[in-house]
């Protein structure tokens, strides 16, 4: 076997293992310790990567595209419900990319933001994508421009995650918090679309008795 060979194969085996660690315990409890219990030298691990952070972003990167591919693959990303079955479908699938995911975007270590941004940059895209080809389908209020609907809906997005990430989802099994996540996200943008309210507002009591 060729050297570059056997270094390509101990690090997958790594970034295996440390799947398999960030995805049961996430980025706060996951330690390089518990990955080396697999089986693997840690002077392996130090040798190929600079530590947990970077081990963390490479697991969180090849989640990222593992998905992006997934969706792209089962034609998932232009229609709203379609993509949401296939981001469901996956999350199902394959468990610890889930908690990957949805560690990076609901509880991101701080000082890893910008890069873990920067690794989301394409799934945060795939996202404006459904939206757009969803708004396409409808015309507009007057006084409502395109970029004010999709800034609208970068908005909301924040806004969902911040609530997921908030103390009332904090003893909330991750699992369940992804099922609660991925229920709410089609939920909102039928929200934003069309409202929450009738055009016509209710006769207050005293018309009704007709008084």
């Amino acid at each position: 076997m060729k050297k570059s060979e056997k270094t390509e194969k101990t690090v997958n085996k790594i970034l295996a293992a440390a799947t398999a660690e960030f995805g049961l315990r996430g980025y706060d409890g996951g330690t390089v310790n518990n990955i080396c219990k697999s089986g693997i030298n840690k002077g392996l691990v130090y040798h190929n990567f600079s530590g947990k952070d970077q081990l963390y972003l490479e697991c969180l990167k090849k989640s990222a595209e593992k998905l992006t591919d997934y969706i792209r693959g089962e034609n998932g990303n232009s229609d709203i419900n379609e993509y949401m079955q296939a981001r469901m479908d996956f999350f199902n699938a394959n468990p610890d990319e889930a908690h990957i995911l949805f560690d990076a975007l609901l509880n991101p270590p701080q000082h890893l933001c910008d890069r873990i941004n920067a690794i989301l940059k394409d799934f945060n895209a795939m996202n404006e994508i459904v939206y757009s080809a969803t708004l396409e389908k409808y015309v507009l209020r007057d006084g409502v421009s395109y970029s004010d609907a999709l800034s609208y809906f970068r908005l909301m997005q924040t806004m969902l995650n911040g609530y997921f990430s908030s103390p009332a989802f904090a003893s909330v099994d991750w699992r369940e918090k992804i099922k609660k996540h991925e229920y709410a996200v089609p939920r909102l943008i039928d929200y934003m679309l069309f409202g929450i309210a009738k055009d016509e507002k209710k006769s207050d009591e005293k018309d009704n008795n007709g008084d």
